[in-house]
């Protein structure tokens, strides 16, 4: 499976919309002092900062080297590993994760790697795409590859699940599920160009400059019928899925 390439500078610079919005996810763990907490997907380490501030014992893990060394530079015990890889056993009271795991297609492997993480009794608490999320755009960067089949196939890396099949991954693999809620949640972005120059290179790195310079145009004038408007600028079409779950 191809990775997204993270630029730890243009995502602070362009969508630092994705920590700003997740401080009610935090809210969900209720206490945080003297807990040792795993973050999974510490990006940059913008929310691990405030974890932390609030007298928690945090350990970032990052899949990107460059986000796992952005989280380094701010004081953050951090390492590079991934959600179906987890290199612990029972160490953790918390595991928080936000906009991570629907770049994980292994659902279930990924949940087996968070629960053996945990202590007995721990607190999972995560934020990611849900079903219908980005749906917009991801409708868009299908439709362009059909009109440009010297792209190559468009298979889509993302996993939005509902509500119900995550529900039951979690029961599955040893979690009690306090609250799980999909939350449609329309979000202002800059600009497209650069919200696809970040989040969609996965889908692109195969392709030359132009080819890629001339997917984001062609996205970006279908995006302008649905998800523009000269009023409100852009506003992707987010659903994220939120949940606190008990390690039983």
């Amino acid at each position: 499976m191809k990775k997204n390439i993270w630029d730890a500078e243009k995502y602070s610079k362009h969508a630092d919309f994705v920590p700003k919005l997740a401080f009610p996810l935090i809210d969900l763990i209720r206490e945080l002092k003297g807990k040792k907490v795993l973050d999974l997907g510490c990006g940059d380490g913008t929310l691990t900062v405030e974890l932390i501030k609030q007298g928690a014992d945090v350990v970032g893990v990052d899949l990107s080297p460059q986000m796992v060394k952005a989280s380094r530079s701010k004081g953050i015990k951090a390492l590079v590993a991934s959600a179906t890889d987890l290199p612990f056993y029972e160490e953790f009271d918390v595991v928080f994760s936000n906009a991570v795991l629907h770049w994980v297609q292994e659902a279930e492997k990924a949940l087996q790697n968070i629960a053996k993480s945990m202590k007995r009794g721990g607190i999972f608490v995560a934020e990611f795409g849900g079903k219908g999320n980005i749906q917009s755009i991801v409708e868009a960067m299908e439709q362009v590859f059909k009109e440009n089949p010297e792209f190559g196939q468009f298979k889509n890396v993302w996993y939005f699940p509902d509500l119900q099949e995550y529900k039951q991954l979690l029961e599955k693999t040893g979690f009690k599920v306090e609250y799980i809620e999909l939350i449609p949640r329309p979000t202002p972005i800059e600009d497209i160009e650069n919200w696809l120059e970040i989040f969609t290179n996965v889908y692109t790195s195969h392709l030359s400059t132009q080819q890629e310079r001339k997917f984001r145009n062609q996205v970006k004038e279908k995006l302008k019928k649905t998800i523009y408007s000269p009023q409100n600028g852009w506003t992707a079409d987010y659903v994220r899925l939120r949940l606190r779950a008990v390690k039983v």
